[in-house]
């Protein structure tokens, strides 16, 4: 018989030491601007060190966009210290004039031909990524790409998971019990992971620019000199507007068990696009895309939420899954939060550990084609018009407005705050969550209504608003001093990172043709 919500609670309560020891990482992306706020057009700076090979500085799409990664931290305080240290150090290393831009939508660009691939130097391995955002930039054009986010990656301690066989009935144990359960995570994630856009997106506007004369299905409503915006909307990122591939419609990525899950992915890697068989491999000798299938490598698959593994060198994302199975899961929703200097906030963290921890505990059932394609529909109503009044979801066959079901997640998490925080002696998570579900049914406190409120009582553009937070946060994180690392850290890893890049180089063997074959072939390896 299932156990309900407070049996659940019940038997977590007497088994704390199963939920001390959260892992947690930060991924945070963001453009280097300039005064005037455009794009800047420097190349990666020489004190961050080798892009391709820095454990803690590289860049994403674009040599002007930043990517900061910390260490796992089993602590929500070193995991900022790290965030801090690693941004007080870009800031004092960028360009003079450069500052961070601190929202996810880009700056002002005026042209797709000022967004410059990220360059990792001549090796293969640094070839093969540049050359795939090449693919990227003629697959969905570079101003997509430029789109900043905050990736949290999260795992559940050790001792956690036999208990979460006893809360589900599950004779698994081991890492296999560790992979259901990150996948049954995965489900109710994508079931009732809009939460996170509405609570939390930052997007409601953007540069007009970012279309590039481009017509879209948006009504748009027009503010300051350039930036338009939807009155509802909380993420134009995670819209279709924003980072998203429409082209990736027809794959079923399958989330029921890890052999589903990579066996649909194994599918999905193979399937042929037209339109981009179309463009062709090569133009005049020189690549264009790394294939001509509907995703070039796994990267390539957009998805809110990804069950991941530290790969060895040579593996594949799932190669490395087959192996060892899941390991933790990264979460790909949360927009560049604007109200903090590092793109997201503490409140935020204890939130998603509750989110995250209440998803793993919930049942999770088994989802079809159909049933996916219905959480993305209420998560897309959610990214565009989110904070409309009584917009309505439908859940498990009952529809309720984003208030009713808001109320009703935020009691079951309140509940849940109370047992994570007696097994952390503090009350964190209480604090957290009372702070923060007030928005359910006051949704001008969310972050897209501030935002939309400042550009509108200040009638300023949305640009403007982010280079004045930018100047704001650049000079705080200059101010502040180091909290675990040094200067001389930073400055040996730009040492180590050139000269591990330099001994990759050197070591290539293969033209880059045989290069790409081998890894293809490779990767078709169980």
């Amino acid at each position: 018989m299932s156990l309900n919500f407070k049996q659940r609670l019940t038997i977590l309560g007497q088994k704390p030491q199963s939920l001390v020891g959260f892992g947690r990482g930060v991924e945070r992306e963001t453009l280097r601007v300039k005064p005037d706020g455009k794009l800047s057009q420097q190349p990666h700076p020489y004190a961050f060190g080798s892009a391709l090979c820095h454990q803690s500085i590289t860049t994403d799409f674009a040599e002007s966009l930043l990517e900061f990664i910390t260490p796992v931290a089993k602590d929500v305080d070193q995991l900022f210290a790290y965030l801090n240290d690693i941004h007080h150090y870009a800031v004092k290393n960028l360009d003079e004039d450069e500052t961070l831009w601190p929202i996810s939508m880009p700056c002002f660009v005026k042209s797709e031909n000022n967004v410059e691939l990220a360059q990792y130097g001549t090796s293969n391995v640094g070839l093969m990524k540049t050359t795939y955002r090449e693919g990227l930039k003629n697959r969905y054009g570079s101003m997509m790409q430029v789109i900043a986010g905050v990736h949290y990656n999260f795992s559940l301690p050790e001792d956690f998971w036999s208990t979460w066989s006893e809360l589900h009935g599950s004779e698994l144990s081991g890492q296999d019990a560790k992979s259901a359960g990150y996948l049954g995570l995965i489900r109710n994630y994508f079931k009732y992971g809009w939460v996170i856009p509405f609570l939390f997106g930052a997007s409601p506007a953007l540069c007009s620019s970012f279309l590039q004369g481009k017509e879209t299905g948006f009504k748009f409503s027009k503010i300051g000199n350039g930036s338009i915006y939807l009155p509802y909307a909380t993420s134009l990122r995670l819209s279709d507007l924003g980072y998203t591939n429409s082209s990736q419609s027809s794959l079923d990525i399958c989330y029921n068990s890890l052999d589903n899950y990579l066996g649909s992915v194994r599918h999905a890697l193979h399937q042929k696009s037209p339109e981009f068989k179309a463009m062709g491999i090569k133009n005049d000798g020189k690549y264009v895309q790394l294939n001509d299938n509907i995703l070039q490598i796994e990267n390539e698959l957009y998805a809110s939420i990804r069950p991941k593994r530290v790969q060895k060198s040579g593996e594949t994302p799932s190669q490395a899954l087959k192996a060892r199975g899941i390991e933790y899961i990264e979460i790909r929703s949360l927009d560049v939060n604007p109200f903090a200097k590092v793109g997201i906030t503490e409140e935020q963290v204890n939130f998603l550990d509750l989110f995250l921890t209440w998803c793993a505990i919930k049942p999770s059932p088994e989802i079809n084609a159909q049933t996916s394609a219905h959480f993305r529909e209420n998560f897309n109503k959610i990214v565009t018009e989110g904070r409309k009044p009584d917009l309505q979801l439908e859940i498990d066959g009952t529809e309720q407005s984003v208030a009713q079901w808001g109320t009703w997640i935020s009691e079951e998490l309140q509940e849940l705050a109370v047992v994570l925080d007696e097994s952390k002696g503090n009350q964190h998570y209480q604090q957290a969550i009372e702070h923060i579900i007030c928005r359910f049914t006051k949704p001008e406190l969310t972050s897209s209504a501030r935002v939309l409120a400042m550009i509108k009582e200040q009638n300023i553009d949305n640009g403007l608003l982010a280079l004045n937070l930018s100047k704001t946060y650049k000079a705080e994180l200059l101010a502040q001093d180091y909290q675990i690392w040094s200067d001389q850290h930073f400055q040996q890893e730009r040492v180590n990172s050139i000269q591990k890049q330099q001994e990759i180089e050197k070591s290539d063997t293969l033209a880059f043709d045989q290069y790409l074959a081998q890894y293809f072939a490779d990767a078709e390896k169980e």
